[in-house]
Protein backbone atom coordinates (compact mmCIF):
# COMPACT_ATOMS: atom_id res chain seq x y z
CA UNK A 1 0.00 0.00 0.00
CA UNK A 2 1.12 3.54 -0.42
CA UNK A 3 1.99 4.96 3.17
CA UNK A 4 2.25 9.01 2.70
CA UNK A 5 1.85 9.92 6.44
CA UNK A 6 2.26 8.41 9.38
CA UNK A 7 0.91 9.26 12.68
CA UNK A 8 3.16 8.31 15.84
CA UNK A 9 1.26 8.29 19.01
CA UNK A 10 4.08 7.55 21.93
CA UNK A 11 3.99 6.57 25.24
CA UNK A 12 6.68 9.25 26.50
CA UNK A 13 7.66 7.98 29.18
CA UNK A 14 9.26 5.12 27.96
CA UNK A 15 12.96 5.48 27.15
CA UNK A 16 12.47 2.49 24.96
CA UNK A 17 9.27 4.23 22.76
CA UNK A 18 11.25 7.39 22.54
CA UNK A 19 14.18 4.88 21.34
CA UNK A 20 11.36 3.52 18.59
CA UNK A 21 10.49 6.90 17.85
CA UNK A 22 13.70 7.78 16.48
CA UNK A 23 14.05 4.58 14.22
CA UNK A 24 10.50 5.32 12.84
CA UNK A 25 11.31 8.97 11.85
CA UNK A 26 14.88 7.82 10.62
CA UNK A 27 12.71 5.22 8.30
CA UNK A 28 10.04 7.62 7.05
CA UNK A 29 13.50 10.45 6.25
CA UNK A 30 14.97 7.62 3.98
CA UNK A 31 11.34 6.82 2.19
CA UNK A 32 10.37 10.73 1.84
CA UNK A 33 7.18 9.70 3.77
CA UNK A 34 5.55 12.49 6.12
CA UNK A 35 6.21 11.50 10.00
CA UNK A 36 4.36 13.23 12.56
CA UNK A 37 3.78 13.00 16.36
CA UNK A 38 0.25 12.97 17.60
CA UNK A 39 0.60 15.38 20.17
CA UNK A 40 -2.50 14.47 22.55
CA UNK A 41 -1.85 16.59 25.30
CA UNK A 42 -1.54 20.53 23.61
CA UNK A 43 -0.46 23.82 25.23
CA UNK A 44 -1.70 22.35 29.14
CA UNK A 45 -5.59 21.03 27.44
CA UNK A 46 -6.28 17.50 25.80
CA UNK A 47 -7.61 17.56 22.17
CA UNK A 48 -10.28 15.63 20.81
CA UNK A 49 -9.93 12.92 18.20
CA UNK A 50 -10.60 15.15 15.33
CA UNK A 51 -8.26 17.87 16.91
CA UNK A 52 -5.18 15.01 17.05
CA UNK A 53 -5.83 13.78 13.17
CA UNK A 54 -5.73 17.19 11.76
CA UNK A 55 -2.67 17.95 13.75
CA UNK A 56 -1.00 14.87 12.03
CA UNK A 57 -2.40 15.75 8.78
CA UNK A 58 -4.64 13.24 8.54
CA UNK A 59 -2.31 9.72 8.27
CA UNK A 60 -2.69 6.49 6.33
CA UNK A 61 -1.23 4.71 9.05
CA UNK A 62 -1.15 5.19 12.80
CA UNK A 63 2.25 3.77 14.43
CA UNK A 64 1.63 3.38 18.39
CA UNK A 65 4.76 2.82 20.58
CA UNK A 66 3.70 1.58 23.91
CA UNK A 67 1.54 -0.70 25.68
CA UNK A 68 -1.75 -1.67 24.88
CA UNK A 69 -3.01 1.55 26.80
CA UNK A 70 -1.07 3.68 23.91
CA UNK A 71 -2.62 1.50 20.73
CA UNK A 72 -6.23 2.44 22.51
CA UNK A 73 -5.43 6.20 22.04
CA UNK A 74 -3.66 5.48 18.35
CA UNK A 75 -6.91 3.21 17.76
CA UNK A 76 -9.46 5.72 18.77
CA UNK A 77 -7.82 8.60 16.43
CA UNK A 78 -7.51 5.59 13.35
CA UNK A 79 -11.38 4.30 13.73
CA UNK A 80 -12.27 8.40 13.23
CA UNK A 81 -10.78 8.45 10.11
CA UNK A 82 -10.75 5.12 8.73
CA UNK A 83 -6.99 5.21 8.91
CA UNK A 84 -4.63 1.62 9.48
CA UNK A 85 -2.68 1.06 12.80
CA UNK A 86 -0.34 -0.85 13.53
CA UNK A 87 0.93 -1.53 17.58
CA UNK A 88 4.52 -1.94 18.32
CA UNK A 89 4.47 -3.59 21.71
CA UNK A 90 6.40 -1.91 24.42
CA UNK A 91 3.84 -2.63 27.51
CA UNK A 92 3.60 -5.10 29.91
CA UNK A 93 0.45 -7.09 28.72
CA UNK A 94 0.15 -6.58 24.89
CA UNK A 95 -2.90 -8.24 23.88
CA UNK A 96 -3.59 -5.40 21.56
CA UNK A 97 -0.16 -4.29 20.04
CA UNK A 98 1.56 -6.42 17.26
CA UNK A 99 5.29 -6.46 16.92
CA UNK A 100 7.90 -5.90 19.30
CA UNK A 101 10.24 -2.74 18.88
CA UNK A 102 13.12 -4.65 17.61
CA UNK A 103 11.35 -5.33 14.55
CA UNK A 104 9.55 -2.07 14.14
CA UNK A 105 11.45 -1.36 10.48
CA UNK A 106 10.94 -4.44 9.45
CA UNK A 107 7.08 -4.07 10.27
CA UNK A 108 6.91 -1.03 8.79
CA UNK A 109 8.47 -2.24 5.14
CA UNK A 110 5.79 -5.11 5.52
CA UNK A 111 3.49 -2.47 5.32
CA UNK A 112 4.27 -0.66 1.92
CA UNK A 113 5.20 -3.50 0.27
CA UNK A 114 1.81 -5.24 1.65
CA UNK A 115 3.00 -8.27 2.77
CA UNK A 116 0.06 -7.53 5.48
CA UNK A 117 -3.34 -9.13 6.95
CA UNK A 118 -5.92 -5.71 7.61
CA UNK A 119 -7.71 -7.27 10.45
CA UNK A 120 -11.13 -5.34 10.95
CA UNK A 121 -12.41 -5.55 14.94
CA UNK A 122 -15.64 -4.85 15.90
CA UNK A 123 -16.11 -0.89 17.97
CA UNK A 124 -19.01 0.16 20.28
CA UNK A 125 -20.32 3.43 20.21
CA UNK A 126 -23.76 4.76 22.08
CA UNK A 127 -26.97 7.32 22.53
CA UNK A 128 -27.50 9.17 25.73
CA UNK A 129 -30.50 10.43 27.41
CA UNK A 130 -28.66 13.69 26.89
CA UNK A 131 -25.36 15.15 26.23
CA UNK A 132 -22.08 13.87 28.91
CA UNK A 133 -20.64 16.24 31.28
CA UNK A 134 -18.35 16.28 34.13
CA UNK A 135 -19.39 18.28 36.91
CA UNK A 136 -17.03 20.94 38.94
CA UNK A 137 -14.76 19.08 41.43
CA UNK A 138 -15.39 15.52 39.95
CA UNK A 139 -12.70 15.23 37.23
CA UNK A 140 -9.77 16.08 39.85
CA UNK A 141 -11.68 13.34 42.34
CA UNK A 142 -11.22 10.79 39.62
CA UNK A 143 -8.03 11.82 37.93
CA UNK A 144 -6.30 9.80 40.27
CA UNK A 145 -2.81 11.73 39.54
CA UNK A 146 -2.79 11.37 35.31
CA UNK A 147 -3.24 14.34 33.03
CA UNK A 148 -5.82 16.05 32.28
CA UNK A 149 -9.16 14.11 31.02
CA UNK A 150 -10.59 13.63 27.75
CA UNK A 151 -13.20 16.11 26.92
CA UNK A 152 -16.67 15.11 26.68
CA UNK A 153 -17.75 13.70 23.64
CA UNK A 154 -19.81 15.93 21.18
CA UNK A 155 -23.15 15.42 19.74
CA UNK A 156 -23.00 13.83 16.37
CA UNK A 157 -24.92 16.07 13.65
CA UNK A 158 -25.04 13.15 10.96
CA UNK A 159 -27.73 11.22 13.33
CA UNK A 160 -31.28 12.26 14.41
CA UNK A 161 -31.57 12.96 17.90
CA UNK A 162 -34.44 13.43 20.37
CA UNK A 163 -37.45 11.23 21.39
CA UNK A 164 -36.85 7.77 22.66
CA UNK A 165 -33.52 6.89 21.56
CA UNK A 166 -31.96 10.59 23.21
CA UNK A 167 -28.86 11.92 21.16
CA UNK A 168 -26.17 10.20 19.43
CA UNK A 169 -22.68 10.73 20.86
CA UNK A 170 -19.09 10.84 18.87
CA UNK A 171 -17.96 7.95 20.75
CA UNK A 172 -16.20 4.52 19.55
CA UNK A 173 -14.83 2.53 22.15
CA UNK A 174 -12.31 -0.49 21.19
CA UNK A 175 -12.83 -2.33 24.80
CA UNK A 176 -15.65 -1.45 26.84
CA UNK A 177 -18.29 0.88 28.31
CA UNK A 178 -18.37 1.20 31.64
CA UNK A 179 -21.24 2.68 33.93
CA UNK A 180 -19.73 2.64 37.97
CA UNK A 181 -19.92 4.48 40.98
CA UNK A 182 -18.71 7.34 42.20
CA UNK A 183 -19.40 7.52 46.25
CA UNK A 184 -16.97 4.90 48.13
CA UNK A 185 -19.71 3.92 50.36
CA UNK A 186 -22.49 3.48 47.80
CA UNK A 187 -23.10 1.12 44.93
CA UNK A 188 -24.62 2.30 41.62
CA UNK A 189 -27.90 0.99 40.91
CA UNK A 190 -29.09 0.53 37.47
CA UNK A 191 -31.48 -1.31 35.19
CA UNK A 192 -30.09 -3.28 32.65
CA UNK A 193 -31.87 -3.75 28.99
CA UNK A 194 -30.47 -6.40 26.84
CA UNK A 195 -32.27 -5.99 22.89
CA UNK A 196 -34.93 -3.57 24.66
CA UNK A 197 -36.18 -6.56 27.26
CA UNK A 198 -35.30 -5.74 30.83
CA UNK A 199 -33.02 -8.37 32.17
CA UNK A 200 -31.94 -7.34 35.95
CA UNK A 201 -31.65 -4.20 38.38
CA UNK A 202 -28.28 -4.70 39.65
CA UNK A 203 -26.50 -2.42 42.26
CA UNK A 204 -22.82 -2.71 41.67
CA UNK A 205 -19.54 -1.00 42.06
CA UNK A 206 -20.02 -1.17 38.18
CA UNK A 207 -21.46 -2.56 34.88
CA UNK A 208 -19.85 -2.70 31.97
CA UNK A 209 -20.10 -3.75 28.11
CA UNK A 210 -17.17 -4.98 26.28
CA UNK A 211 -16.39 -5.97 23.02
CA UNK A 212 -14.59 -9.64 22.12
CA UNK A 213 -11.35 -7.66 22.22
CA UNK A 214 -12.28 -5.92 25.81
CA UNK A 215 -13.16 -9.41 27.10
CA UNK A 216 -9.37 -9.84 27.92
CA UNK A 217 -9.01 -6.56 29.84
CA UNK A 218 -11.82 -4.87 32.74
CA UNK A 219 -14.33 -7.67 32.14
CA UNK A 220 -11.92 -10.27 32.54
CA UNK A 221 -10.89 -9.04 35.83
CA UNK A 222 -14.43 -9.39 36.69
CA UNK A 223 -14.85 -12.56 36.00
CA UNK A 224 -16.42 -12.31 32.45
CA UNK A 225 -15.79 -14.35 30.02
CA UNK A 226 -12.88 -14.75 27.41
CA UNK A 227 -13.78 -14.23 23.56
CA UNK A 228 -12.07 -14.64 20.39
CA UNK A 229 -11.40 -10.75 18.96
CA UNK A 230 -12.74 -12.42 15.67
CA UNK A 231 -16.00 -12.74 16.88
CA UNK A 232 -18.65 -9.82 16.94
CA UNK A 233 -20.55 -9.42 20.31
CA UNK A 234 -21.40 -6.84 23.51
CA UNK A 235 -19.81 -8.84 26.30
CA UNK A 236 -22.31 -7.34 29.57
CA UNK A 237 -20.57 -8.18 32.92
CA UNK A 238 -21.18 -6.51 36.13
CA UNK A 239 -18.64 -5.56 38.63
CA UNK A 240 -18.67 -6.70 42.47
CA UNK A 241 -22.92 -6.99 42.01
CA UNK A 242 -24.93 -7.52 45.23
CA UNK A 243 -26.90 -10.28 44.26
CA UNK A 244 -26.48 -13.69 43.46
CA UNK A 245 -26.55 -13.76 39.86
CA UNK A 246 -23.36 -12.59 39.21
CA UNK A 247 -22.99 -13.60 35.28
CA UNK A 248 -21.54 -12.01 32.24
CA UNK A 249 -24.09 -12.33 29.34
CA UNK A 250 -23.05 -12.45 25.70
CA UNK A 251 -25.36 -10.62 23.09
CA UNK A 252 -25.32 -10.54 19.19
CA UNK A 253 -24.63 -8.19 17.48
CA UNK A 254 -27.65 -6.26 16.92
CA UNK A 255 -29.00 -6.63 20.32
CA UNK A 256 -27.98 -3.13 22.51
CA UNK A 257 -27.39 -3.22 25.90
CA UNK A 258 -28.78 0.15 27.70
CA UNK A 259 -28.10 1.14 31.37
CA UNK A 260 -30.80 3.34 33.25
CA UNK A 261 -30.13 4.67 36.22
CA UNK A 262 -32.51 4.38 38.73
CA UNK A 263 -34.18 7.20 40.46
CA UNK A 264 -32.79 6.99 43.81
CA UNK A 265 -29.72 5.71 43.07
CA UNK A 266 -26.00 7.88 43.81
CA UNK A 267 -24.21 9.54 40.50
CA UNK A 268 -22.54 7.26 37.84
CA UNK A 269 -19.40 7.70 36.02
CA UNK A 270 -19.36 7.00 32.13
CA UNK A 271 -15.87 5.68 31.24
CA UNK A 272 -15.06 4.56 27.47
CA UNK A 273 -11.74 2.78 26.87
CA UNK A 274 -10.66 3.77 30.46
CA UNK A 275 -11.64 7.21 30.02
CA UNK A 276 -13.76 8.94 32.68
CA UNK A 277 -16.14 10.77 29.77
CA UNK A 278 -19.25 11.74 31.31
CA UNK A 279 -21.51 11.88 34.99
CA UNK A 280 -24.91 10.44 34.86
CA UNK A 281 -27.81 11.14 37.13
CA UNK A 282 -30.35 9.67 38.28
CA UNK A 283 -32.87 8.68 35.55
CA UNK A 284 -30.02 9.38 33.26
CA UNK A 285 -29.35 6.51 30.52
CA UNK A 286 -27.11 5.28 28.58
CA UNK A 287 -27.52 2.76 24.92
CA UNK A 288 -24.53 1.10 23.62
CA UNK A 289 -24.29 -0.50 20.48
CA UNK A 290 -22.06 -2.19 18.03
CA UNK A 291 -20.37 0.88 16.30
CA UNK A 292 -20.85 1.18 12.40
CA UNK A 293 -17.08 1.66 11.66
CA UNK A 294 -14.59 -0.85 12.57
CA UNK A 295 -11.03 -0.72 13.42
CA UNK A 296 -8.34 -1.53 10.63
CA UNK A 297 -5.83 -3.18 12.27
CA UNK A 298 -2.32 -4.01 10.63
CA UNK A 299 -1.65 -7.95 10.68
CA UNK A 300 1.78 -9.41 9.63
CA UNK A 301 1.48 -12.87 10.48
CA UNK A 302 -0.40 -15.75 12.58
CA UNK A 303 -1.74 -13.76 15.72
CA UNK A 304 -2.21 -16.92 18.08
CA UNK A 305 -4.34 -15.39 19.99
CA UNK A 306 -5.11 -18.58 22.19
CA UNK A 307 -1.47 -19.10 22.39
CA UNK A 308 -0.52 -15.51 23.63
CA UNK A 309 -3.62 -15.91 25.70
CA UNK A 310 -1.92 -18.59 27.52
CA UNK A 311 1.41 -16.68 27.31
CA UNK A 312 0.53 -13.43 28.88
CA UNK A 313 -1.93 -14.51 31.77
CA UNK A 314 0.70 -17.28 32.79
CA UNK A 315 -1.71 -19.98 32.37
CA UNK A 316 -0.26 -23.07 34.27
CA UNK A 317 -1.66 -26.68 33.85
CA UNK A 318 -3.11 -28.22 36.50
CA UNK A 319 -0.53 -30.86 38.80
CA UNK A 320 -3.06 -33.75 38.34
CA UNK A 321 -2.91 -33.68 34.48
CA UNK A 322 0.76 -32.92 34.91
CA UNK A 323 1.29 -36.41 35.97
CA UNK A 324 -0.98 -38.03 33.69
CA UNK A 325 0.96 -37.13 30.45
CA UNK A 326 2.56 -33.65 28.57
CA UNK A 327 -0.10 -32.88 25.59
CA UNK A 328 1.63 -31.20 22.25
CA UNK A 329 1.69 -27.39 21.95
CA UNK A 330 -0.15 -28.02 18.73
CA UNK A 331 -3.40 -30.08 17.77
CA UNK A 332 -1.07 -32.97 16.32
CA UNK A 333 -1.90 -33.18 12.62
CA UNK A 334 0.61 -32.39 9.99
CA UNK A 335 -1.20 -33.33 6.74
CA UNK A 336 -4.04 -31.00 5.40
CA UNK A 337 -7.70 -30.69 6.66
CA UNK A 338 -10.32 -32.83 5.04
CA UNK A 339 -12.60 -30.94 2.67
CA UNK A 340 -15.49 -30.17 5.07
CA UNK A 341 -13.01 -28.90 7.76
CA UNK A 342 -10.97 -26.28 5.29
CA UNK A 343 -12.82 -23.59 5.83
CA UNK A 344 -11.49 -23.84 9.94
CA UNK A 345 -9.12 -21.39 11.05
CA UNK A 346 -5.99 -23.34 12.61
CA UNK A 347 -2.28 -22.17 13.05
CA UNK A 348 0.07 -23.26 10.89
CA UNK A 349 1.89 -26.43 11.20
CA UNK A 350 5.53 -26.76 12.67
CA UNK A 351 7.92 -24.62 11.08
CA UNK A 352 5.42 -22.67 9.04
CA UNK A 353 4.71 -25.64 7.05
CA UNK A 354 0.93 -26.14 5.26
CA UNK A 355 -1.79 -24.57 7.70
CA UNK A 356 -3.78 -26.75 9.38
CA UNK A 357 -7.17 -24.40 8.78
CA UNK A 358 -7.96 -21.85 5.75
CA UNK A 359 -5.15 -20.08 4.38
CA UNK A 360 -4.87 -16.26 4.31
CA UNK A 361 -3.24 -13.74 2.77
CA UNK A 362 0.51 -14.78 2.43
CA UNK A 363 2.74 -12.39 4.81
CA UNK A 364 6.20 -11.74 5.79
CA UNK A 365 7.86 -10.47 9.37
CA UNK A 366 7.75 -10.73 12.34
CA UNK A 367 4.70 -12.54 13.76
CA UNK A 368 3.10 -11.21 17.33
CA UNK A 369 6.12 -12.94 19.00
CA UNK A 370 8.56 -11.58 17.37
CA UNK A 371 9.66 -14.36 15.69
CA UNK A 372 10.60 -13.98 11.72
CA UNK A 373 8.18 -15.55 9.54
CA UNK A 374 9.71 -16.96 6.40
CA UNK A 375 6.76 -15.89 4.44
CA UNK A 376 3.96 -18.74 5.08
CA UNK A 377 0.28 -18.04 5.46
CA UNK A 378 -1.09 -15.70 7.79
CA UNK A 379 -4.22 -16.14 9.66
CA UNK A 380 -6.20 -13.16 10.75
CA UNK A 381 -6.58 -13.58 14.38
Amino acid sequence: MTVQRIGLVVHSGRPEAQAAERTVHAWCDERAVRCTDIDVWHDGGRRDADEEVEAAGDPDLIVTLGGDGTFLRGARLAAEHDALVLGVDLGRVGFLTEVPAAFVRTALDAVVEERLTVESRMLLTLRASRRLRVPAGIGELMRYGRRPMLPPPRVRTDCESGGDWGIALNVTALNDIVVEKLARDRQVSVGVYIAGRLLASYSADALLVATPTGSTAYSFAAGGPVVSPRADALVFTPVAPHMAFNRSVVAAPDEPVALRVLERSGQAAVSIDGQLRGVLDPGDWIGVYAAPRRLRAVRLGPMDFYGRLRDRMNLTDAPAAVADGTPAPLWPVTTPPPGDLAHLALPPGPGGAEPHGRPDTAATGPDATGRAQPGGPAADG
